[in-house]
């Protein structure tokens, strides 16, 4: 590596690690204000809020990675600029094109660590932290079972053979007792589908009644059930589409083909995570036409606004753009791809204007 791409690389991650710091810090503290109101509800404490924050915080190192990587960026080039030493870069021969590459190859270490982020650790880490947070909350959940999910609801107990990750519950028994924990019905049902705030409704439910040494049986095609068993504690086996690896993505679309059930929302979901770490560098490009301009202090804040107002932008479009191809069945490629490709045409527009000037 030569002396001038040293000095930028050191320069460019610096900047983009101390921006992904600051951006965790602040989204720390607000996560943990929303954490606060719970504390003290069962055995949940201020300690339990901040082990539940800290495991979350791989995921927004996913999330803000190339965010991190586009005001870094603008930061380091823009005080590079400033000092003039882009300047003396060019007229020492550097062309635009081996100043990108250079930038490219910084940004493709942080692209690396938002792809292990997203597929190793984010994962894993955001299951804990719903588990420890409902453990300390007194929600009893049980995962390792052959037998499916189980859930201790007040003097209920349900099992669940099969949780889908929009939330549908699959072959559910419900066993209540009364106080003398003597058991008082079983009930089984085929689906269940949640209800908000707080019941599910069930399909093709069979009740057993058990009074004395007498018991009655009796079939309904739908009952809505009242329950605290709700998609926050399901979430502790599953994530969000968004949330999951793209091995468990893929294994959970090919399920829904044999199934011949609806994949698009999960098909985007899989384009997103193949197609976000390379958002980094086009994050990068973007930056780089600001680079070639000669500010002052003042200048440098308004670039370092600019770059928060187009990161803010492009996460606001990697949602819409989701739920639009979702609710129009656009190419999952293209729902997912599209905000990245907008803006590596807008890269390469302002380069060439750059180029021009």
């Amino acid at each position: 590596m030569k002396l001038y791409q040293r000095y930028l690389a050191k320069e460019v991650s610096a900047a983009v690690l101390l921006v992904l710091v600051a951006f965790l810090a602040l989204f720390s503290f607000f996560d943990l204000i929303g954490e606060l109101r719970d504390v003290g509800k069962g055995g949940y404490q201020l300690l339990h809020a901040m082990g539940y924050i800290l495991l979350r915080l791989p995921g927004r190192i996913y999330e803000l990675m190339p965010i991190a990587v586009l005001i870094g960026a603008l930061y380091a080039l823009s005080t590079l600029a400033r000092h003039s030493e882009i300047t003396v870069l060019r007229a020492s021969g550097l062309s635009t094109g081996r100043l990108l590459v250079t930038l490219l190859q910084i940004a493709a270490a942080f692209a690396v660590i938002t792809l292990l982020m997203g597929e190793l650790v984010a994962p894993p880490a955001e299951r804990a932290a719903r588990q420890l947070r409902l453990s300390a909350v007194g929600k009893l959940v049980a995962q390792e079972y052959r037998t499916g999910l189980w859930v201790k609801d007040d003097m209920t107990f349900v099992n669940v053979r099969a949780v889908t990750p929009d939330n549908q519950l699959r072959s559910i028994r419900i066993y209540e007792f009364d106080k003398q924990a003597r058991l008082l019905s079983v009930s089984e049902a085929e689906e269940g589908e949640y209800l908000p705030p707080a019941s599910w409704k069930l399909k093709n439910v069979v009740r057993t009644k058990l009074d004395g040494n007498r018991g009655s049986v009796s079939t309904e095609p739908e009952l809505v059930w009242g329950s605290a068993l709700n998609p926050d504690i399901l979430a502790v086996l599953l994530v969000k589409p968004e949330s999951m690896s793209l091995l468990h993505l893929t294994s959970y679309i090919k399920h829904l083909r044999v199934n011949k059930q609806k994949t698009q929302r999960y098909e985007i979901a899989q384009w997103k995570k193949a197609v976000y770490p390379f958002a980094v560098l086009v994050m990068i490009a973007l930056a780089l036409p600001f680079g070639y301009t000669h500010n002052r202090v003042a200048g440098v804040s308004l670039k370092i606004f600019a770059g928060v107002m187009i990161g803010v932008l492009f996460h606001l479009l990697n949602g819409l753009f989701s739920n639009l191809g979702a609710i129009n069945s656009w190419p999952a490629f293209t729902s997912a791809a599209a905000p990245s490709l907008m803006f590596m045409l807008a890269a390469a527009g302002m380069l060439w204007w750059v180029e021009r000037r």
